[in-house]
């Protein structure tokens, strides 16, 4: 019985390996084989009749179907001959037997799994897998078939009755809804005017009057974070929490989604309105925490102190203990890099210490004084710190951080051959995160340490980049210019030219950034930085300036010219949104 199982399958491998070859002769021969021993094998008989129409052998398939018919019932058959008929320009015979296979789901709806899907495989689906869909659905309630209807239509083009009929497949089936927004994905784009956009939209407010059910508010929403409207998505996740108050954490997701797109007003907004409306202390210090954040990253000197006195606020409110911990790091931080009171930074972080804090927040606090040595350019105090950390928590994500501080720290001090140690180390790093970061500077010290034995070069580069850490844009700005002017022609200008833009970018010295840039591209076209200088131009352009015609043709130059780069899918969409594509073809 096995021995016989082994053939048996064998020649089923064999007889589709010729047919998906097109060595239908041969898959002919061994499909009659597995047919004459099988006469009642469903497959067996559709893959000989489906070979013998390849042969155009439509008489031997004619007479295989109609026997198939008479001794069983399997109504798919009848879309096979119906098929089959068609091929042969009878039309009249191909319509009927379609019709046989519709009339079947009267017998049995069951019958519609195999027919619909026959139909589906001979691209009949316009008139005859929708009629079998909603032949059966009509026939028997229990019976859905939205989603396959919904997939039809949205291979056949037709957007509206797509839409129509996932949204109706949803307001039954709630629970599928992630799946329905990865569907809807793939025909949507950031444009609110596009027309698809548009037909979603407008399905879901008819769906909400009909149906006020918060499953089309949250859809509403995702659909406005789609668009980056994402003041729209603050309005329906409010109706969200009005009606489910549990939801809060809807709207801090929409909060950090509003801050990584740079929609700082609506990120703002969203997490004022935390503070204003839940009950929970620590829901209500994360936005507090968020909120301060953002002002620190929008702020001038001038605000500094109104932000430090909110600070100062909040602790007076609720104390300067472990619930309060993540405020106290930051403003630690803020007082540290913003107001240089570096001194009462230390005191105040050091005063956490005798907190009754655990392990991991130790280390938090001894990570932001590590961090406010090194600002003093303490090296081997901030190393002390590290390492310390490094010793409690072995292979935990913080003691990784804290691995690559200590890299980073002697890179800054010159000692690069500790620093390549630590960061081989760190590419395995369980943070991708952590491991990127890493293989950065250990490429950045690699490529540029044996250029001289002094490693001149390296060293001025390292001190540029101490100098933007601590926060002195316009003294880094000055020490690369240095080392352009006296290393041009080492591989490490390549690395100056764009930093030096990064920083005239964050001076808003938008000309300087632009002539490096274009130096780059100019001197450095097969450098490492060449497309990081395309894309930060074609940035510059299109988003800062608002110089779209200068952007265009850099996006073209990165999609036919760097088709490996990190930058390819957003250089494709960004170009095709200039040129007024429709991004969903």
């Amino acid at each position: 019985m096995l021995l016989s199982v082994c053939v048996y399958s064998q020649q089923d491998i064999m007889a589709k390996q010729y047919f998906k070859n097109g060595d239908f002769e041969k898959a002919l021969l061994s499909y009659q084989k597995l047919y004459d021993k099988n006469p009642t094998n469903i497959n067996y008989i559709k893959a000989l009749a489906e070979t013998q129409i390849q042969l155009q052998q439509y008489n031997e398939a004619e007479l295989l179907l109609k026997t198939s018919i008479e001794q069983m019932k399997y109504p798919s058959f009848y879309v096979d001959l119906g098929h089959n008929y068609q091929l042969q320009d009878k039309q009249i015979l191909a319509d009927e037997n379609y019709e046989k296979a519709i009339q079947s789901l009267e017998e049995n709806t069951s019958y519609v799994y195999s027919v619909a899907r026959q139909f589906q495989d001979y691209s009949l689906c316009e008139i005859y897998a929708i009629r079998a869909y909603k032949k059966a659905m009509s026939l028997n309630e229990s019976l859905d078939f939205s989603m396959q209807l919904s997939q039809i239509y949205g291979e056949q083009g037709n957007v509206e009755k797509m839409f129509v009929s996932y949204i109706d497949f949803l307001d039954k089936n709630p629970i599928y809804i992630n799946d329905l927004k990865r569907l809807f994905s793939d025909f949507l784009n950031e444009n609110p005017s596009n027309e698809n956009n548009t037909i979603l939209r407008k399905t879901i407010l008819k769906k909400i009057q009909q149906n006020p059910d918060l499953i089309w508010n949250e859809l509403l929403s995702w659909l406005f974070i789609q668009q980056k409207e994402f003041n729209k998505a603050f309005t329906q996740e409010k109706a969200i929490y009005n009606r489910l108050p549990e939801s809060l954490n809807r709207m801090a997701e929409l909060g950090s989604i509003a801050t990584d797109e740079k929609d700082f007003d609506t990120a703002t907004a969203v997490y004022n309105y935390i503070i204003e409306t839940s009950q929970d202390t620590d829901t209500k210090l994360r936005a507090h925490y968020n909120v301060l954040q953002l002002e620190t990253e929008l702020a001038s000197e001038k605000d500094y102190k109104s932000i430090q006195s909110e600070y100062l606020k909040l602790f007076e409110n609720y104390g300067t203990q472990t619930q309060t911990l993540k405020l106290q790091i930051a403003y630690g931080h803020f007082l540290a890099f913003n107001l240089h009171e570096i001194r009462d930074a230390e005191v105040f972080l050091k005063q956490m210490l005798n907190l009754n804090l655990n392990e991991n927040q130790i280390a938090e606090v001894k990570l932001e004084l590590g961090d406010i040595l090194v600002l003093q350019e303490k090296f081997n105090e901030a190393l002390i710190y590290y390492t310390q950390i490094q010793r409690s928590l072995k292979n935990s994500t913080i003691s990784q951080e804290a691995r690559f501080r200590v890299a980073r720290t002697s890179y800054y001090k010159g000692d690069f051959k500790w620093a390549e140690s630590q960061l081989n180390i760190l590419k395995q790093s369980t943070s991708q995160l952590i491991a990127n970061d890493a293989l950065d500077l250990k490429l950045l010290i690699s490529d540029n340490k044996y250029e001289d034995s002094t490693q001149t070069a390296l060293k001025l580069y390292a001190k540029a980049d101490l100098l933007a850490y601590q926060n002195k844009p316009k003294e880094a700005i000055v020490v690369l210019d240095t080392l352009l002017k006296n290393h041009a022609s080492e591989p490490i200008s390549e690395q100056a030219l764009y930093k030096q833009a990064q920083l005239f970018e964050t001076q808003k010295v938008y000309d300087k950034a632009e002539n490096n840039y274009l130096l780059l591209i100019a001197n450095h076209k097969d450098g490492l930085l060449t497309d990081d200088a395309y894309i930060a131009l074609a940035q510059l352009y299109n988003t800062t300036l608002n110089l779209p015609e200068k952007a265009k043709p850099l996006y073209e130059y990165i999609i036919f010219n760097f088709e490996g780069s990190i930058y390819f899918v957003e250089s494709r969409a960004q170009y095709r949104k200039l040129r007024g594509d429709d991004l969903n073809q």
